[in-house]
């Protein structure tokens, strides 16, 4: 059996969930306290960090190494040079949680580069669901739903995330987001 340990706030995690959901992999959870993390997870990644997928005596840590193990094949050039990029959503997104001056408005121009991507294509990757909208809905939910990002400015990447929630696995992570 698979073991995913797992923190639910964590959008890193999130991301794996969503990806082994999108394959239909089964795995058992272990969730992590990220405030009090165990000695025990150190052994799994020396970083102390989660997610961590664990099968048998093989271990797989990192989020994009773990995305990739459950939707590689369906990836495109665009999708994996979108993953690439991440940081230019996670570093606003994470400066407008600590309450930094001008956070919102480096935020809004990430969140507009991502809806002059999804102009005229239903995801991140093109035609079809893949890595790169697994990599960038977690933060995007929540800052939608924890820190009242409206994304009606944003219409094409409004219409996107409608799209993603109609799938299982988003909405399970939805459902997560919810009760944090």
């Amino acid at each position: 059996m698979i073991t995913l340990y797992d923190a639910d706030r964590c959008p890193y995690c999130a991301r794996a969930r969503i990806a082994l959901a999108e394959k239909g992999i089964e795995y058992e959870t272990v969730e992590v306290d990220l405030d009090d993390r165990p000695a025990w997870i150190y052994e799994k990644n020396p970083l102390g960090r989660v997610p961590v997928l664990e099968e048998d005596t093989f271990v797989l840590a990192e989020s994009a190494v773990i995305d990739h193990r459950g939707l590689r094949e369906h990836e495109g050039v665009l999708g994996r040079m979108l993953v690439f990029r991440f940081d230019e959503l996670s570093r606003p997104y994470y400066a407008l949680r600590r309450g930094e001056d001008g956070a919102a408005g480096r935020l809004d121009v990430a969140l507009g580069e991502l809806d002059a991507v999804l102009q005229g294509q239903p995801f991140l990757s093109g035609r079809e669901f893949g890595l790169a909208d697994i990599a960038y809905v977690p933060w995007i939910l929540r800052a939608r739903d924890r820190l009242d990002v409206d994304l009606g400015r944003f219409s094409a990447l409004a219409d996107w995330v409608a799209r993603l929630e109609e799938r299982p696995s988003i909405a399970a992570e939805i459902e997560v987001v919810a009760s944090l």
